[in-house]
């Protein structure tokens, strides 16, 4: 039987298109396990390799506002915010705000380093990995950022590219939270010893 060669074309096309979107929806949607972020929610800690091989923990950054920017050297929109991350670290910095960078592409470190460098980039630029994309969400697009308080809670998330304005009233809105308070943090050290001796 003689089969219309245009017709498996189309059959093709649609199975390819098919799989495309699923991949694509899959992706966008994150794993099913994404923890719900929401902006009260404390920012997930991690520990990642700097570019200089430092290891740095999220924690470490606990009383400053922390702008914590996910992106890859092959994301144009990434190129276009970095600038103002630069700009806003200079600005921004004596009052205490840190950006923190989370490469999240296949890029060896030494084209990373490159591609920072050319970028004038100012801020820590931390290796990331999934595990870490998986805590804040799946990070289904880039660039993604998250404005975190000095008490280490979400003010806000950015997902794709934002106008300067926008994003700098975000790095504003973290500038004006609160430390977490000495007797609260003593609370927490408590917690964490009892929950040792537990252990033990």
């Amino acid at each position: 039987m003689n089969r219309n060669p245009l017709a498996l074309v189309l059959v093709a096309f649609v199975i390819a298109f098919g799989i495309y979107f699923g991949y694509h929806k899959a992706r966008a949607a994150g794993p099913s396990f994404a923890p719900k972020l929401t902006t009260s929610s404390l920012a997930p800690d991690f520990t990642l390799e700097s570019l200089d091989g430092k290891t740095m923990k999220l924690s470490d950054f606990r009383g400053k506002a922390v702008l914590l920017n996910f992106w890859a050297t092959w994301c144009g929109p990434c190129k276009i915010e970095m600038p103002w991350f630069v700009e806003m670290q200079n600005q921004y910095s004596a009052q205490g705000l840190q950006i923190i960078g989370v490469a999240m592409d296949d890029a060896s470190k030494e084209d990373i380093a490159k591609f920072a460098k050319d970028m004038g980039v100012n801020y820590p630029i931390l290796i990331g990995k999934e595990s870490v994309g998986d805590e804040y969400g799946g990070v289904p697009a880039l660039p993604e950022s998250f404005l975190i308080g000095r008490d280490g809670k979400i003010v806000d998330k950015i997902l794709g590219l934002r106008g300067k304005a926008e994003i700098e009233d975000s790095v504003k809105k973290a500038l004006n939270t609160h430390a977490a308070t000495s007797q609260a943090s003593s609370r927490e050290m408590s917690s964490s010893r009892e929950e040792e001796l537990i252990a033990r």
